[in-house]
């Protein structure tokens, strides 16, 4: 999608007419045959196209045969300033600050065919959608150098009197927002309400009454305790000492035993970081709940900002925000010290040629499991750093004609199953405000059920076949029949799809080493780098790192 265009087309309606509207017409969508089995043998999916999408898996395995890519011959050779490794958010961000200090002789390289990382995205003739990162909350007033980027990108439209931002009405999240299928019933709001007892409900109030105070806590080094970016959060040790300790040992220390209360931040943990309560530190875990404190002058605390191709409308707008050059589809596969810089070979993996690139100063925007390749050479010590363990995900988008609906509130832009394997579905073009029973939603699973790297290699060997089966037969749980609806379904597999804040990683000498300069030439900035995988944090590395180049040049 070209995010030049204007961002309120004339097809869209006013916000307030569309909840003038809301339930008329769209409960189309809404209707369908439910008599047809969920069973999985009667269900033909004969009729629904698609297949397996992805990132270029071959580029990245290249890396792990260096010694193959060393053999072939140097076919081009070019000198820059600045050159930075990765268009994922980071390197895009760091480009972009570049490019507003005035530092022009800048050069890109992205392994893949878009940059963009994470914050991937495709499109079809209903919509464009998501394979990966798809909302920003409403960002803290502090962050001023992500209000600022919000501005430029005309996220931000203006400010009150209160100097509270004014967010464009189109990239707020519609109403209605949430749901959750809990007992045969959709909920409004993901908290489990529906059939609980009073005593989970008194626990579920406790753990946000809890929050609450993390909230508004400050350390003795005047700092919040939570905050975004992590790294502006208190050093003061009685909230770091959570790092150490998993959020399960945490939730059974304070006695928070409800099920429910349990499921709810268990999903949150692998929503937002692939993890489990487990496997996930307890600063972390609070942290997830305790940094947001955005303020709007025409959104709630609590809102969130959202595009049908997800954080891709981002990240197209940080490339959009630069001009220097950007070449795709070349891997670095070495990065060496020279006599006038930086020495750096990188390898076209559509035709296996080689250019040698002179650079005064490098940012390696790359996720560690990928720098530590590139530096085998230069930092081999680098490879020893094992705290950095990763979640891998699987991503479907499917295309329907129709969503057979069962009791409680109707389709959302967010919807939960409760105590399944996904963490759920959006409905892609919820912000499309036409009626129309055509619809994209996108399935998200954390593969947390076996440990990462045997996670990582059944996800590999899993068919599309299998994939669609394990999505619709949950799917159909909610929605019985709909897989007559749907006409196309395609498949992303995420090995690593996002840094595991793992029980003391967060404040460890691990991230803190991997974000060091080396020979104050070579940089790196990617969310890694923060423990967490959010825009706002990966947005931030890439800043961090651009500094310490522009202190350089």
């Amino acid at each position: 999608m070209d995010n030049n265009t204007d961002p309120n087309p004339e097809w869209l309606s006013s916000r307030r007419d569309f909840l003038i509207q809301t339930g008329v017409g769209v409960a189309a969508l809404l209707t369908g045959n439910t008599g047809l089995s969920s069973c999985t043998s009667k269900r033909s999916t004969a009729h629904i196209q698609g297949g397996m999408a992805g990132a270029n898996h071959q580029a990245g395995h290249k890396l792990r045969a260096i010694s193959e890519l060393a053999k072939l011959p140097v076919t081009e050779r070019l000198t820059t300033d600045v050159l930075i490794i990765g268009g994922g958010v980071s390197g895009l961000s760091a480009r972009r600050w570049l490019h507003r200090q005035g530092v022009q002789n800048v050069l890109l390289l992205e392994m893949d065919k878009q940059t963009g990382g994470n914050a991937a995205y495709g499109q079809n003739s209903v919509s464009a959608y998501p394979f990966g990162a798809h909302y920003l909350p409403i960002p803290d007033l502090r962050d001023e150098e992500l209000i600022q980027f919000l501005q430029e990108s005309k996220v931000i439209t203006g400010f009150d009197t209160q100097k509270r931002p004014v967010y464009n009405d189109y990239f707020l999240c519609h109403d209605p927002e949430e749901r959750l299928f809990i007992n045969g019933v959709w909920q409004e709001g993901l908290v489990p309400e529906t059939g609980i007892s009073e005593a989970d409900r008194q626990q579920i109030s406790r753990f946000f009454q809890q929050i609450e105070v993390y909230k508004q806590a400050k350390g003795s080094d005047g700092r919040d305790a939570f905050a975004i970016p992590l790294d502006r959060s208190s050093v003061d040790s009685q909230f770091r000492k959570l790092d150490t300790t998993s959020f399960a040992h945490y939730l059974d220390q304070e006695g928070f035993t409800s099920p429910y209360l349990r499921w709810y931040l268990n999903y949150g943990c692998r929503d937002d970081y692939g993890a489990t309560l487990e496997t996930t530190s307890a600063w972390a875990g609070i942290h997830y709940f305790a940094s947001r404190k955005g303020q709007a002058a025409n959104a709630g605390p609590s809102s969130v900002l959202t595009w049908p191709q997800g954080n891709g409308f981002l990240a197209d707008q940080l490339r959009h925000q630069s001009d220097s050059l950007i070449r795709q589809n070349f891997l670095a596969y070495e990065v060496q010290q020279s006599d006038s810089g930086v020495l750096v070979k990188a390898c076209d993996v559509l035709t296996n040629q080689v250019v040698q690139i002179q650079a005064q100063q490098v940012i390696v925007a790359t996720p560690q499991f990928i720098t530590r390749h590139i530096l085998q050479t230069m930092a081999p010590e680098r490879s020893q750093l094992a705290g950095f363990q990763y979640a891998p995900w699987m991503v479907a988008n499917l295309t329907i004609s129709g969503l057979p609906q069962g009791r409680g509130i109707g389709l959302c832009w967010d919807n939960v199953l409760y105590n399944m394997p996904s963490v759920g579905y959006i409905s892609a073009n919820h912000q499309d405000l036409r009626d129309s029973s055509q619809k994209v939603i996108t399935v998200y699973k954390p593969l947390t059920d076996e440990a990462p790297d045997v996670a990582r290699r059944t996800a590999y060997s899993t068919t599309y076949e299998q994939w669609l089966t394990q999505i619709l037969d949950e799917l159909e749980l909610a929605h019985p029949g709909l897989t007559s609806f749907v006409s196309q379904a395609d498949v992303w597999v995420w090995g690593h799809g996002m840094i595991a804040p793992t029980p003391g990683f967060i404040w460890g000498a691990d991230r803190q080493q991997a974000s060091q300069s080396i020979a104050g030439r070579v940089h790196f900035a990617h969310s890694d780098l923060s423990g967490i995988s959010i825009f706002e944090e990966a947005f931030y590395q890439g800043i961090r790192a651009a500094q310490e180049v522009t202190k350089m040049v």
